[in-house]
């Protein structure tokens, strides 16, 4: 079964600001998750021309994350099966980003984002069929919302309260109900997430899992990029990009990952019905 949600996440910037807090944001977020045994290497950046998406920045970077991995999967997959191989092309306003995991070949999940300078409203940003549009599910992220589960845990690092906070630049927040109908500027990230796992007896579970993931994900960076407004407002792109090339030098803080196996050369072991996609104790943060 291949699972398909749009979350839409609504910002209290215009698009062109949010260019740059997105960028701002990415490249702090992989320092701040970069240690000498997990986190982000980048492999590649360059430009990129597409008949279809366009112009734009091609990204390949190659994530570890053992330590993030649900209880349930570890009692069947070594360590390291949570390495997951990014690929993204960025042509804002539009983007696109596919990742894979070597270990369960058949996997992948895909990320597409249009960016509108609207609340959140408009219904069919992606162009979806009606047989999609019958099967998409869109939930509308709340950045100031302090709601935590499992992933938020996993993925959070973030102690700043939106209902609180205003920025010293631009006198901006705090972020209270309905803020949404209220900010101006304002815009929204449109992020269709497509996930395939056809693993008999647990993909589901992946499917699943990772859908969370992904939508705690979202929330942390996109919290990041209004608390840290005073950080990158009234920066360039081309700043931004100048500090991205300083960034690469964090790909020699890791050695290239060895990629195992697949699952496929692997016994499967199904996993009890009984056990909780949530079982497990609430990881910390590892950096």
């Amino acid at each position: 079964m291949v699972l398909m949600k749009e979350f839409r996440i609504v910002m209290p910037m215009s698009l062109e600001e949010y260019q740059v807090a997105q960028m701002y944001m990415v490249r702090k977020m992989q320092q701040q998750n970069t240690t000498s045994t997990e986190g982000v290497e980048i492999l590649e950046n360059k430009s990129f021309e597409d008949d279809v998406i366009g112009k734009g920045h091609y990204s390949s970077k190659i994530y570890r994350l053992q330590s993030k991995a649900p209880t349930w999967l570890t009692t069947f997959a070594p360590a390291d099966a949570l390495i997951m191989q990014e690929e993204a092309w960025n042509a804002y306003p539009r983007c696109k980003t596919v990742i894979k995991c070597p270990y369960f070949t058949k996997f992948q999940l895909t990320i597409e984002t249009v960016h509108r300078a609207d609340n959140g409203q408009s219904d069919n940003v992606h162009g979806l069929s009606k047989g999609q549009l019958a099967t998409r599910d869109v939930e509308i992220v709340d950045i100031a919302s302090s709601a935590r589960d499992y992933w938020s845990y996993v993925v959070s690092s973030s102690n700043t309260d939106l209902s609180k906070f205003t920025s010293a630049k631009t006198g901006r927040g705090p972020l209270l109900e309905g803020w949404q109908d209220k900010s101006k500027p304002v815009m929204t990230a449109y992020k269709l997430v497509t996930i395939d796992a056809p693993y008999w007896g647990f993909g589901y579970r992946i499917e699943n899992a990772l859908l969370l993931g992904e939508r705690a994900l979202f929330l942390e960076s996109h919290r990041n990029c209004f608390a840290w407004i005073d950080e990158w407002f009234g920066l360039t792109v081309e700043q931004i990009r100048e500090l991205e090339q300083q960034s690469d030098s964090l790909k020699e803080e890791l050695g290239r990952p060895t990629l195992v196996k697949s699952v496929e050369d692997f016994d499967q072991r199904l996993l009890p019905e009984s056990e909780d996609i949530y079982s497990g104790q609430r990881a910390q943060l590892s950096t």
